[in-house]
């Protein structure tokens, strides 16, 4: 990986949540690249392994460990490894998170039909508890490693926190509506804690990223035939710079936030990282 501009993180410890995805583990191996020590967390031991293993060969430094991010137990136990095996937290990633199919609706619009349609779902259909998981991964995923992380990290030199967001948090997209609300919910909470943290030295910033092919997306972007869906050719007719994010395009924005010397003074922020989705008006 060819990091966009170089910046110093020798020492620091870095904790990222749902560091063993397409974009989360690009971003941990970005941070050792930087010369941090990255801590991964997830739930899948092997994938876990996967993104350790391939930071280490590469002459990183980077640490795993297997968490529930609704345990606040089990988060508060891994923290203590953290602290003994490690050291402590200097900068919390929190980029857990993900959709839930039982809380996306089969159509973009309602129509008559669609009630009487047994097979589709209409989001009168919407499960409860799949709403309730998606929220907890995503609100309640944030708030708890903030909690057990961020009480360390009051009155260090330095200390960041940088939530994931999504572009839809503002602009809400059709068929998700919770995941939408989830996200909008990770925009207002990085506002929040902002203000919360901002006398003791803890900055709070996120980024939104628009469209980026990911495991958990691309059975709804990519046909079995390699060719993109109705839904992916939709999004690239909405994005004026007519592709899909690489993941490494994430890393100079995310750079710029966790480098005091280049960010000091900005906090509170969500930064869209989405090619002009959010711009365009579609006209």
């Amino acid at each position: 990986m060819d990091l966009p501009f170089n910046i110093n993180l020798k020492d620091k410890v870095v904790v990222v949540t749902g560091g063993s995805g397409v974009l989360g583990s690009t971003i941990c191996e970005a941070l050792a690249k930087a010369g941090a020590k990255v801590v991964v967390l997830a739930r899948n031991e092997e994938k876990i392994n996967n993104v350790v293993e391939s930071i280490q060969r590469s002459g990183g430094q980077a640490f795993g460990y297997s968490v529930d991010v609704l345990d606040k137990t089990q988060l508060e136990e891994i923290h203590a490894k953290i602290v003994s095996e490690v050291g402590q937290c200097n900068i919390l990633i929190n980029g857990a998170g993900g959709n839930h199919p039982g809380a996306t609706t089969s159509h973009e619009r309602l129509s008559v039909e669609n009630l009487q349609d047994e097979v589709e779902q209409s989001f009168f259909d919407l499960r409860k508890d799949a709403v309730e998981n998606l929220f907890h991964l995503n609100f309640l995923g944030t708030l708890l490693p903030t909690q057990v992380f961020a009480k360390n990290m009051v009155k260090m030199k330095d200390a960041t926190i940088i939530n994931v967001s999504s572009m839809n948090a503002n602009q809400p997209l059709t068929k998700i509506p919770a995941y939408s609300a989830a996200k909008a919910s990770i925009s207002n909470f990085t506002q929040w804690l902002a203000v919360y943290f901002s006398k003791v030295g803890i900055r709070v910033n996120a980024i939104a990223p628009g469209f980026f092919l990911t495991d958990q997306n691309r059975g709804l972007l990519v046909n079995e035939d390699g060719e993109y869906s109705e839904r992916a050719r939709k999004i690239l007719s909405q994005t004026p710079m007519e592709r899909f994010g690489e993941a490494d395009e994430l890393i100079g924005t995310l750079f710029w936030l966790v480098n005091t010397k280049a960010s000091s003074f900005v906090n509170g922020v969500v930064i869209p990282i989405d090619g002009g989705f959010s711009a365009y008006s579609g006209v």
